[in-house]
């Protein structure tokens, strides 16, 4: 592999690498806002509900078992969600992100320390209150480190997502390896890394506060 030649390539095709990185980032945005708006609700609802978690969290735990390819290829005939393109691949990575919001809701509500939720009752709080006034937000940093895993997995398994003619990233790399070509493989490899290591950096910035806080 040639630096110099891997340099170029980017240079002269950085229109369409810039194009398929926003594709990519957009694919991941969309899921991890569907998978907060399912997880971190559902987290909540489960925490006084032990069959119902037992169950959410299986579900959840067997979604991250299957390989990503499979999962995209077992979606593509089911009606309203399947298919070719973006849709699918949405309805994947939203699959995906679940298991670590879900799991580090339940953990970060369930964690609080026992003292804080009796002076919380003692005070006359009904469930419903303690769950939004004082569990909420003492678990707000653990529920936000889920969604940190959460986003870098949407990231790397995003690159899939093109297997399926959703785009991203994915095209350079499947691209690459058809054409045995290190240029397009680092195309798409390099901008996915940047991009899990930037959202990591700024997710854990923003944990850290709320930990402080």
């Amino acid at each position: 592999m040639n630096p110099q030649t891997t340099w170029s390539f980017f240079i002269d095709h950085r229109d369409e690498i810039v194009g398929a990185t926003l594709d990519h980032l957009t694919l991941v945005i969309i899921a991890m806002l569907i998978a907060i708006f399912i997880g971190v609700p559902l987290g909540m609802f489960i925490v006084q509900r032990p069959a119902l978690r037992a169950i959410a969290l299986g579900a959840a735990s067997i979604f991250q078992t299957i390989p990503s390819l499979a999962l995209f290829g077992f979606l593509i005939p089911i009606p309203f969600i399947g298919g070719i393109g973006k849709r699918t691949a949405i309805v994947a990575l939203v699959l995906y992100a679940l298991l670590p919001i879900l799991r580090n809701t339940y953990v970060g509500l369930t964690g609080i320390d026992p003292a804080v939720l009796e002076a919380a009752e003692a005070m006359g709080m009904t469930r419903a209150q303690i769950l939004f006034r004082v569990r909420f937000p003492l678990a707000l940093a653990v529920i936000l480190a889920g969604i940190r895993t959460a986003t870098i997995i949407t990231i790397g398994v995003a690159t899939i997502a093109a297997a399926i003619g959703a785009g991203g990233l994915g095209t350079f790399i499947f691209r690459g390896v058809a054409l045995v070509s290190d240029s397009l493989i680092l195309a798409g490899a390099i901008p996915a890394a940047l991009l899990a290591l930037l959202a990591d950096f700024l997710l854990g910035l923003l944990e850290r506060k709320l930990k402080v806080s």
